[in-house]
């Protein structure tokens, strides 16, 4: 099971979803590690990325060690949306993903995201322009439609085809259900149907069963994996291995997990600076050791640590406990 984007050949189905402050360079480069057909960074703004706005440029790092790495611009005005690609190619990706699938409220309310699913004339001068402005591929992650009355996916995709994108992810819920309800993967078949381009699933993706459910109600040529990846970087390569593709990963336990989780801490502090890494590490640590049955106290004191010598005997002490029995 591999999968073609214009010349890259992807060795595995399972590509991780851009996430907004988590799939940073560090967390990315974890996953590609252990094992997933594409990253994909979180969502850069087009216009801020060009004026090199605070942040903007580190959201959208990338890495040799990344493989095809992929990043993911978002934007309403042709021209900074593709000066934006211009700009990331030359940074080293090797594809550019455009944002049509947002549901947060300050990014609809801006017209870009999802809102893009309104006004598919105006969406497709926008792919069209930075189709136009780069020589790598260009993929295109969207959901069904904007509400239960506007499912217009597959038409966007059989324009968006037409205008060269060469992969096309679907998160199989509306724009008004956020991410309330379940993924309707078989609404994503409409898509698959409409176009030649592989097509990607999304939504409430998590282990291999959830990914072959996906993959036989959508028929897609792949999954993509968000939430179910967070404190789990191995969970990508796990569920190839359930699909039939590659081996099954070593799963970290006990000395091993708390070295991993420390790393992970240790290159988030590398990557943001030693106070902004402490805050954005935590929502990591706590992922990590959700699993673990974590007295609130200890869990307290690992997400209130503010010297980072202080996380590594914390670390330690909660991945050693027992793992949490599922109801």
């Amino acid at each position: 099971m591999t999968l073609q984007i214009g010349s890259h050949t992807l060795n595995s189905p399972v590509l991780l979803a851009p996430l907004a402050g988590i799939t940073d360079l560090p967390f990315r480069r974890l996953v590609r590690r252990f094992g997933a057909g594409l990253v994909v960074s979180e969502m850069v703004a087009s216009q801020e990325m060009v004026q090199a706005r605070p942040g903007a440029r580190a959201r959208a790092e990338v890495h040799g060690d990344l493989g095809d790495a992929s990043v993911q611009i978002a934007g309403r005005e042709a021209y900074w949306m593709a000066e934006c690609a211009k700009l990331v190619v030359d940074r080293g990706a090797r594809i550019v993903d455009i944002n049509m699938g947002c549901p947060a409220k300050k990014v609809t309310n801006g017209y870009s995201g999802s809102a893009l699913m309104r006004e598919p004339d105006h969406a497709l001068s926008l792919i069209e322009a930075v189709v136009a402005a780069v020589d790598v591929p260009v993929t295109l992650k969207m959901r069904l439609g904007w509400n239960d009355d506007e499912i217009n996916a597959p038409a966007i995709a059989r324009r968006a085809e037409a205008a060269g994108v060469r992969m096309i992810v679907i998160h199989g819920r509306t724009r008004c259900q956020f991410y309330k309800g379940t993924a309707n993967w078989s609404a994503i078949r409409a898509v698959v149907d409409a176009v030649d381009v592989p097509v990607i699933a999304n939504g409430d993706i998590v282990d291999g069963a959830t990914a072959r459910a996906a993959l036989a109600a959508s028929g897609a040529a792949g999954v993509m994996v968000g939430r179910g990846a967070q404190g789990r970087p191995w969970q990508l390569a796990s569920i190839a291995a359930d699909l039939g593709q590659g081996t099954t990963p070593d799963i970290p336990e006990g000395t091993a997990l708390a070295d991993l989780i420390l790393e992970h801490h240790e290159a988030m502090l590398s990557f943001y600076g030693a106070e902004m890494g402490v805050k954005c590490a935590r929502k990591h640590l706590g992922w990590y050791i959700d699993a673990h049955d974590v007295p609130k106290d200890l869990r307290r004191a690992l997400m209130t640590a503010t010297d980072p010598r202080a996380v590594r005997p914390l670390v330690e002490e909660a991945v050693a406990r027992p793992v949490r029995l599922a109801a």
